[in-house]
């Protein structure tokens, strides 16, 4: 296992956010896209995550998740859609059969609140 510094693990911004809208590209087999409500101070973003084969876009929509939101914008798929942060979730290790863990939360709680 590689560690990382805590001065690191501080560079990332984990954000709380709402999914608002969830459907499957239709280039996609595998992922589906999120668009995701992070509040006033953020906005909304884009997330491209590889849960389709476990989960159906409208189980998502209003739930609220974990995601990492300062990360580069990276090019997804074969028409170019961008994402622009990254749902957290608990995955196997090198096990595609086995669903993602989301986490869900004890509480609701305002979009953009951050986890320490």
């Amino acid at each position: 296992m590689t560690t990382t510094s805590f001065k690191d693990f501080q560079k990332l911004d984990i954000r709380i956010g709402t999914v608002v809208n969830a459907e499957v590209p239709k280039w996609s087999h595998w992922v589906m896209e999120l668009s995701v409500d992070f509040g006033k101070e953020i906005g909304k973003k884009t997330a491209f995550a590889g849960i389709m084969k476990f989960f159906e876009p409208k189980e998502l929509v209003g739930r609220q998740f974990p995601f990492i939101v300062n990360l580069e914008p990276k090019k997804i798929g074969k028409e170019g859609d961008i994402s622009e942060c990254m749902m957290i979730m608990a995955v196997p290790k090198d096990d595609e059969e086995t669903a993602p863990v989301l986490f869900n939360l004890a509480s609701k709680v305002e979009n953009g609140t951050r986890v320490f």
